[in-house]
């Protein structure tokens, strides 16, 4: 199929109809405000007539979150143009109390009438629910209310770029790796995401919020001549962000895909590592994966209270009391942030999917866990914690729902290592105190067990360090952790001029699985006996 049909056979679905309705039923809480895409009437009206149906019915809290979000993939493969998807849904949600007990409904009719029948819908679900109900619900305070306005810091709108133009660039991206001798594939990939959400809660809440999200890469596959072995080499350095077009221009996929291919190619007479135990120097390309895992996943604390389970298991943090304030993560320069406020992260928004605003905390202090991602629902189960740090109960602004037709519930936020807290740390430093180790860039595959604990990371490149020097390339490296023991064994951090962002499009949770995206900023650290393994499989 050629360009310009890809772009004619495109889906593109939208919703919305209606008429403007009084806004005035708040009592002057809600006003007047532009249109969203998608969505053809005025959303404060469409607000307060779901709120106030809610309220009528017998709902204790509501909230209406009306969004429209539009998603676009492109993907390559030598010069092959393998998939293109274009996608638009409009549609709102609506979430209540009733009596301690929450009720969601949603709707693609977005009309005045839709939204006040699907307010008693989820107000009736709400008393429905009551029956299972093991506590009542309790949302922690707010301390801001009001009405607020944010968007991503974008310079290029993806969707106003022709997709001629950016299968184009994939193409070429191509063309570049397979120009190096050795190469026997190249795949290439884009994908954007643009976020148009409104929402209004009875708490006096009003906020408009225009997220984005770009992602570009390449993969590259090297094959011996005699076929006996294969590498691969992705640009997984090249994270996602909370940016537009510009991203992908700026990330120079065709630059890089000559040396992405030639590192593939190098990779297939690198010498195979020689299974044992290794000093370990990594780069955030890779760490930020293992802080994921090991870090952002295990301190959600609907995890830890086994609300989450079905879906990548629990965590090894068996409660909040016996764990906060006595669990040593690390050593004490071990400081792990969680915060929405890095510029173009992509879990960086003005506020969450419940009116609050994101504070930035410290999930781990000098080295000893010190606080658990919350929403509004889960602050309050921390208190009596909160109470004895002098600290008020406050959710940390960590709900989010993927899209208008599910209910938000607690997802990561930025989770971040810090740099080293009193000097800037440079890599050439922590190569030079490993005497037998091994440097790794960008992140591979992995496995981790059901509660974050045991776990195994491969890489894209790896280096032998000898006596304080790169000596040469490895391949076939994976290493084995146990996640107290890994952190605990990091003797050095590197400083501000090593940290950089790493993350992912898509960091799925729940059931129905919904997914968001996530980004871990940190420095290049340095592991002291980490068990090596060869994964190489050969006669």
């Amino acid at each position: 199929m050629k360009r310009r049909e890809f772009v004619r056979h495109s889906a593109v679905g939208a919703a919305g109809m209606g008429l403007v309705g009084n806004a005035d039923l708040l009592h002057g809480i809600l006003v007047p405000s532009t249109l969203g895409r998608g969505i053809s009437q005025d959303r404060d009206a469409l607000a307060a007539a779901a709120l106030n149906a809610a309220r009528t019915a017998g709902a204790d809290y509501a909230d209406i979150r009306i969004a429209t979000n539009r998603t676009q993939r492109a993907s390559t493969r030598e010069r092959i143009v393998s998939g293109v998807m274009d996608s638009e849904t409009s549609g709102f949600g609506i979430r209540v109390l009733v009596d301690g007990t929450w009720g969601f409904a949603a709707s693609r009719d977005v009309s005045l009438d839709e939204v006040a029948r699907v307010a008693r819908v989820a107000v009736a679900q709400g008393r429905a629910n009551r029956a299972a109900q093991r506590r009542p619900v309790e949302l922690a305070p707010l301390d801001w209310t009001g009405r607020g306005e944010w968007r991503s810091p974008i310079e290029i709108d993806p969707f106003t770029v022709p997709i001629e133009d950016k299968v184009a660039l994939l193409l070429q991206a191509n063309e570049a790796a397979m120009a190096v001798a050795g190469v026997a594939f190249a795949n290439s990939n884009m994908a954007f995401l643009r976020e148009e959400k409104f929402f209004a809660s009875t708490d006096g809440v009003i906020t408009d919020q225009t997220i984005y999200r770009a992602a570009g890469g390449v993969s590259v596959t090297a094959v011996a001549p005699d076929r006996s072995d294969f590498q691969s080499r992705s640009s997984n350095e090249i994270a996602p962000r909370g940016l537009g077009y510009e991203h992908i221009l700026n990330s120079d996929l065709v630059g890089g895909a000559t040396r992405w291919a030639e590192e593939a190619v190098q990779k297939l007479s690198a010498k195979p590592v020689q299974p044992g135990r290794y000093d370990l120097v990594l780069r955030p390309s890779h760490l930020w994966l293992t802080i994921h895992e090991a870090i952002a996943h295990p301190t959600e604390l609907d995890r830890i209270m086994g609300f989450e389970a079905n879906y990548a298991g629990t965590s090894f943090i068996s409660s909040p009391e016996a764990f906060l304030g006595s669990f040593r993560y690390g050593p004490e320069i071990m400081n792990i942030q969680g915060e929405r406020t890095t510029p173009t992260a992509l879990s960086t928004v003005g506020w969450d999917d419940e009116g609050v605003q994101p504070d930035e905390y410290l999930i781990v202090k000098d080295g000893v866990l010190n606080d658990l991602q919350t929403t509004r629902e889960q602050a309050p189960w921390l208190s009596e914690w909160y109470a004895s740090q002098g600290r008020g109960v406050r959710s940390h602004g960590n709900s989010y729902g993927q899209s208008w037709d599910v209910t938000q519930f607690q997802r990561m936020p930025n989770v971040n290592l810090l740099p080293h807290p009193d000097r800037d740390v440079s890599e050439a430093e922590l190569i030079d105190g490993v005497e037998n180790g091994i440097l790794i860039d960008g992140d591979g595959s992995f496995s981790i067990d059901q509660q974050r604990y045991n776990a195994q990371f491969g890489g894209q490149t790896f280096y032998e360090i000898k006596n304080g020097q790169v000596t040469g390339m490895l391949k076939d490296v994976a290493y084995q952790i146990r996640t107290p023991e890994f952190w605990n064994g990091m003797d050095l951090i590197g400083g501000p001029s090593t940290y950089e962002l790493g993350g992912s499009f898509g960091d799925a949770k729940g059931q129905p699985a919904q997914s968001n995206a996530i980004t871990h900023g940190c420095p290049t650290t340095r592991h002291r006996d980490i068990t090596i393994i060869n994964t190489g499989r050969r006669a």
